[in-house]
């Protein structure tokens, strides 16, 4: 049976043409509220009051099934439920094409959706998908995964989920992606301004700002050096360092991507 208890909030478009709310929606059985994105994740999510998002990495990339069952039973052990998962960060081969990753979408979902996660409208899940230059896993996997737990002396905390210099939910990728093929030194200076203005776009809704984060994450296999002081760190988005992965984006034809978090409990899973 689904427990999908949504509380409503108003929404409009902003002038990127990017979909985002005025509010978050709040998942009550999850005990956080998210930024609602496309199908295969939102755009965000952020522990409610009493409660605290903790973090975990893997030693190395689990494969989706038995990512999915791990995370289920790390759960269990904390006494938590299915609906307290809130957000993973995904390990890829190989960019997708565009119909690749709708398919790849759906599996995914598919186990939201037997969870109780997903209504087949909204999902609630913030995620991050890239893919190593360098030992790449052989099947997509988990690399972290984040889920609430009751704490009343907790400190806000947040996840935001990856974005890449493209809009969502447009209908594909490259027809909307900023300075298409343009891989020089202005053309990720374009890409890196406007993944940068959707993070602060996601966590404005969820009301936190790049004072608020713990971590920053990049994905590029390009230089991006000059990029950390001229628009970046200008930002404040490296107050905790850059953690840059040499990884790509999902979609072939992206060329960076990021992602941030405010989460003060943290841990490494050998696997």
């Amino acid at each position: 049976m689904k427990h999908f208890l949504l509380r409503q909030y108003s929404e409009h478009i902003l002038p990127t043409g990017t979909f985002m709310m005025t509010k978050a929606q709040v998942y009550e059985p999850g005990n956080y509220r998210f930024v609602p994105g496309v199908f295969q994740y939102s755009a965000g999510v952020a522990a409610e009051p009493g409660f605290r998002i903790e973090r975990v990495r893997l030693m190395k990339v689990v494969p989706l099934a038995e990512g999915f069952r791990l995370i289920e039973t790390t759960l269990k052990a904390a006494g938590r439920p299915l609906s307290a998962f809130c957000a993973c960060e995904l390990r890829s081969p190989r960019p997708f094409d565009e119909a690749g990753f709708v398919t790849f979408n759906k599996e995914y979902v598919g186990t939201l959706e037997r969870w109780g996660l997903f209504d087949g409208k909204s999902n609630p899940v913030a995620r991050s998908n890239v893919c190593p230059a360098m030992d790449p896993p052989q099947e997509p996997g988990f690399y972290a995964f984040s889920y609430t737990v009751p704490d009343n002396s907790a400190a806000p905390s947040f996840v935001i989920a990856g974005s890449g210099e493209a809009p969502e939910g447009q209908g594909n990728y490259k027809d909307h992606i900023i300075s298409l093929g343009d891989i020089s030194p202005e053309g990720l200076r374009n890409k890196a301004r406007w993944v940068l203005d959707e993070m602060e776009n996601r966590m404005r809704v969820l009301g936190f700002s790049w004072s608020d984060v713990t971590v920053t994450q990049l994905y590029t296999v390009h230089d991006i050096y000059s990029l950390m002081s001229e628009e970046i760190d200008r930002r404040g988005a490296m107050r905790g360092g850059l953690t840059w992965h040499l990884n790509r984006p999902p979609v072939v034809a992206l060329e960076y991507e990021m992602d941030c978090r405010g989460v003060y409990v943290e841990r490494v899973l050998a696997v």
